[in-house]
This record gives C-alpha cells, structure tokens and sequence, in this order.
C-alpha cells in the first residue's frame, strides 16, 4: 500500500475547520509488522479558548505537543489506562487538536484484532481508546509527525475521499461527547452511514453543508 501523508499545510487551520475535512483519509500505523488503520468516519475539534480543551489551562508536561507545530499526534491517557489520540492544528502557540474518535478498520484489520480481539467487527475502532488499543498507539507516539510516511503513525490522503464520503455520508455536525464543559458547541462530525461511528448523537444535530473534502 503507497500512501501521501497529509501536508502539515493541511492541519495549520482552526481545529473546527480542519475536523471535517479529517473524514474519510486515512489513520494509519506503521509496526515491524506492517501498515494498519482506515478511513476516519467521526471526529472531534477542541478550540484554544474551549473550556473542554486540554490546553485551555495553559501549558504542561502532559499537553506539550499540543503547543507545537501543526500536524503532529497529541496522544494523552485517560482512567488510568486508555489512551486517545488527537491531530495538533493550528500555528504553533495556539493549541488545537482534533480528537480521533473512530475509523473502520480497512488495511491489516486481522493485525488489529490480535491486539484487540473482539467478536463483532464494529467494536474493533468505534472509539477513541477502541481505535488506540487496535492500533497499538500510546504515550510513547506523543508528538508524532503526522505528516511524515515514515513515521509510525501518520495521516494519509485518501484518494478516492469524496467517493468514501458519498457512499457513507452525509456529514453530521453535532455536540461532543463525554464532557461537561462547553458540551452544547457543535464541533462533533460523523458520518451518517458508517457503522464505526461510535455513538449517533442528535443533539443540535445538523447535515454539514460541504460537498468536498478539501482544507486549506
């Protein structure tokens, strides 16, 4: 499989502008034994001034990655044990990720069920710390370069992305999930059609208006 990593001109844009336009290219992972991942189909955005953004309180040892050049992985841990991982955007200094929350597991899906063995498919990646334990991402993946193919987790260009989100959209933009603070912003999108969307959340729920998959 060749794959075209995402340009880091790709991720210097708002969190809230980039998140969409993530649907549909590829998460992938590089181990000793191969290439795994797929098509991202729901995702999150976390603003600088967003009281739900890790780098809302200001810089630390945890959310440092988040401070630097766009296009890099934010990888944290939650409970103790599961891990998330998060596209830095915008200009280095402001702080924005994109919360991965699902893909379907397209490339080297048996090499994900080793590490995560499920009995129904659509549990392998239908979450943030699913589609982390399926793809073997953790801490140490922390400030990855994203826009790098040889790096060991990056963002590939899906080249036949608006085929993908024909046949599984449309977009949904919705309210975030999981969190008490700034829980009514619409900066959720899924979609529709995916059966690795990880909850159908209709709060505030509207179609996304963009026709292509295209950022700035």
């Amino acid at each position: 499989m060749r794959c075209a990593a995402l340009p880091r001109s790709f991720f210097s844009a708002s969190a809230e502008k980039v998140a969409p336009h993530l649907l549909g290219h590829w998460l992938i992972r590089r181990t000793s034994a191969g290439l795994s991942g797929g098509p991202i189909v729901e995702v999150e955005a976390y603003l600088h001034d967003d009281p739900a953004c890790h780098s809302f309180g200001g810089k630390s040892a945890r959310n440092r990655a988040m401070w630097g050049e766009p296009g890099r992985a934010y990888v944290y841990l939650i409970y103790g044990y599961h891990f998330c991982f998060n596209a830095v955007c915008h200009e280095p200094g402001v702080a924005e990720a994109v919360l991965v929350r699902a893909i379907e597991p397209e490339f080297s899906e048996t090499d994900m069920l080793g590490r995560r063995p499920v009995p129904d498919r659509r549990n392998l990646t239908n979450g943030p710390a699913k589609l982390c334990s399926a793809l073997e991402i953790d801490r140490d993946l922390d400030g990855a370069d994203l826009c790098e193919p040889l790096s060991e987790v990056f963002i590939a260009r899906n080249p036949q992305v608006n085929g993908f989100l024909r046949r599984r959209g449309p977009i949904i933009t919705t309210t975030r999930i999981g969190i008490s603070k700034a829980a009514q912003l619409p900066l959720r999108f899924y979609l529709e059609k995916s059966l690795f969307v990880s909850k159908r959340k209709r709060v505030t729920a509207k179609i996304s208006e963009r026709g292509t998959n295209k950022c700035a």
